[in-house]
């Protein structure tokens, strides 16, 4: 396979070349150098047998790619009527170009976008007049549920709209590719797809998943990073447990080398929060709610008590489908950092939830991330790399990078619960105080789901903490004591919110 992994003792075929050109393989695989992005810019144009469904997805939108009003904003279940009468079935075309498999990638898009403004219209015309979003359509017709089941089993995707595929990572095109990935107005990034007004760069539309694609662009660093970790720790664990081995020279250069790929993925992980926090700047929290309808899947939802019939899919064709909608808790970042640091999470529904979660992501990546895990817990790297039992064999040197190696970890917690934290922010500031549907996008519920996290994580770095000795014992510097301190502050405040928001909504903090 060339290129798929290179080095001889890694066993998961990660891309250090990307291969752009190469349509035999799945769009999305794990690359040293685009990380979580797909392995080329996406496809945008489709092949003209699809004329017809190009033509609806561009009238489509509320506000098109021209200005003018689109389908969805014209009322009366216009782009319903319209894909009733105009789509025809295009699934013989799917065959015809199945082998493409970036392509099939793009049609897999293209088909998620209509079926959620299909099946989701109702609900979008019922908010737009304040009103609650009653139920969405029950039925998704042949002339879509037919390709985008065929695209979604080529590309193994669920057939519904899902993060990576469709509404985020596979959803961009470079105005001008000599420039790559600049971000600064006018945006050389764009959309291909949107609902609402995601076609102007500007919007809080186009800014919301802009923001996505660019935090996802500093995640090639990550990969590499957990790699070299997992290669560091495998390197002391092949004569034994790392926590027997006795010090040696060699041990010395494995620890050197884990610093190192820790200190790589700080530097990536720093970016990808700081590109997280313009989020604010670049959609606003009262205009999501408008955009946000549409991302909605169907299990746990109201809008579709009873899950939606997929025409034309099987002899049962009147047995209900129920997919979770696109989220971004399905972006794969920080489920690399939770697997590869070994975060505890509580045994809740709650974390179930986070479980199911995992169906949804590009299989690669959940190939991957599993792989990840697994190793991490074979090669016992979190008790190695902390050393928190065997550390009087050690030399002087080995000691100071045994403490450097504690401070980095610290400090991805750290920024893992950043991450976790700014989320939710987002989550009280763009949906909590806009809108009173209880549950998110991807169907867990919008109170409690999110602090079950990043409490996880709170907790994980207290104990770790103190069982390093503390502020007194650890020795890990002021920064360390510093982010300790915010730590135990923030604890409390999320505490104190969560309950206040589950007394106000009448929910149980402790319920799915």
């Amino acid at each position: 396979m060339g290129s798929l992994g290179d080095d001889n003792t890694i066993d998961f075929p990660i891309l250090h070349d990307p291969r752009p050109n190469d349509t035999s393989l799945q769009a999305f695989m794990v690359s040293t150098i685009r990380g979580f992005l797909p392995r080329m810019d996406p496809v945008k144009t489709l092949p003209p047998e699809f004329d017809p469904l190009e033509c609806i997805l561009q009238r489509m939108p509320v506000k098109t790619a021209s200005g003018e009003a689109g389908l969805l904003a014209q009322g009366n279940g216009k782009l319903g009527e319209v894909v009733q009468t105009e789509l025809p079935d295009l699934t013989e075309f799917v065959d015809k170009y199945k082998d493409n498999l970036p392509l099939m990638n793009a049609l897999y898009r293209d088909y998620s976008f209509l079926a959620s403004a299909y099946l989701l219209e109702p609900c979008h015309e019922r908010f737009v007049k304040g009103e609650e979003y009653g139920l969405g359509r029950q039925v998704l017709p042949a002339n879509v549920a037919k390709p985008i089941a065929k695209c979604a089993e080529i590309c193994e995707f669920k057939p519904f709209m899902e993060y990576a595929g469709s509404y985020a990572l596979f959803n961009y095109y470079l105005v001008d590719p000599s420039l790559g990935f600049s971000f600064s107005e006018p945006s050389n990034v764009r959309l291909i797809r949107a609902f609402e007004h995601g076609l102007d760069p500007t919007s809080s539309e186009a800014g919301f998943v802009l923001v996505h694609i660019d935090m996802a662009r500093h995640s090639g660093p990550l990969v590499a990073g957990a790699v070299a970790s997992l290669e560091a720790c495998r390197s002391v664990s092949a004569a034994g447990s790392p926590s027997s081995t006795p010090s040696s020279p060699d041990k010395l250069t494995a620890r050197q080398s884990l610093n190192i790929s820790l200190s790589e993925m700080l530097t990536a992980l720093k970016k990808v929060c700081a590109t997280m926090e313009t989020m604010w700047s670049r959609s606003k929290p009262n205009d999501y709610t408008s955009f946000r309808t549409f991302i909605f899947g169907i299990k746990s939802q109201s809008m579709f008590p009873n899950g939606v019939v997929y025409e034309g899919l099987s002899e049962d064709g009147d047995k209900p489908l129920s997919f979770r909608g696109e989220s971004g808790a399905n972006d794969s970042i920080i489920p690399l950092m939770d697997n590869l640091l070994q975060i505890p999470m509580p045994d809740t529904p709650l974390t179930k939830i986070l479980e199911d979660f995992r169906a949804y992501r590009p299989s690669n990546h959940r190939a991957f991330l599993e792989w990840v895990r697994t190793k991490s817990e074979e090669a016992e790297l979190r008790k190695w790399a902390l050393a928190l039992d065997f550390l009087n064999d050690m030399s002087d040197e080995e000691m100071n990078e045994v403490k450097l190696t504690r401070s980095l970890w610290i400090q991805l917690l750290n920024l893992v619960r950043d991450f976790r934290w700014r989320h939710w922010c987002f989550a009280r500031e763009y949906i909590l105080k806009q809108t009173s549907h209880p549950t998110a996008t991807g169907g867990s519920p919008i109170v409690t789901w999110l602090p079950n996290q990043l409490q996880a994580v709170l907790a994980d770095m207290m104990d770790l903490y103190d069982k390093m000795g503390g502020d007194v014992a650890a020795g890990l510097g002021e920064e360390c004591k510093d982010i300790m301190g915010l730590v135990r502050r923030q604890d409390e405040t999320l505490k104190k919110e969560v309950k206040k928001f589950c007394e106000e909504r009448g929910v149980e903090s402790t319920t799915a």
